[in-house]
């Protein structure tokens, strides 16, 4: 939040009680009453040459791997292992948020983001989100929309 501030970008925090194994957006949704379409998870994935890259996807969607690999310009891509993400990142499962990592890497938004006047990310701890607007959200990234998430 502090890199938010220091960029003029507004935002609200939204806090909740994180307890218990369930460490998911869509029980961040549940907690918050913030709509669960409106939440983006963060994951940090490995490409098959070592890069890594960073995707964001609603909430309630599962990210399609090979779409992140392609855009990635990679063959294959995986989630990073959980051991790697706070050493690589500096945040934890459960935490883990597109703004502020150790270190910057190529960043992806579902799309579906900027069908909305605001979304939710997490702030950088379990039970924090923040709330921001989507362009925002990318500027603040370097990140691009592109379609991420598996087709039903």
């Amino acid at each position: 939040m502090r890199l938010l501030d220091a960029a003029g970008i507004p935002y609200t925090v939204l806090s909740y009680h994180a307890d218990g194994p369930d460490l998911s957006a869509v029980h961040a949704a549940e907690r918050t009453g913030f709509p669960v379409e409106r939440i983006f998870k963060t994951l940090v994935l490995q490409g098959s040459s070592g890069v890594r890259l960073v995707c964001c996807i609603p909430a309630a969607e599962e990210l399609d791997l090979k779409k992140a690999a392609r855009l990635a310009g990679e063959k294959k891509a995986d989630l990073v292992p959980v051991k790697h993400l706070l050493p690589l990142t500096g945040y934890v499962r459960g935490g883990c948020s597109p703004v502020g990592m150790k270190k910057s890497f190529p960043t992806f938004i579902d799309e579906t983001a900027v069908l909305f006047s605001a979304v939710s990310v997490s702030a950088g701890e379990r039970g924090l989100l923040m709330v921001l607007h989507p362009a925002d959200l990318l500027r603040c990234t370097r990140g691009v929309t592109a379609d991420l998430t598996l087709v039903p």
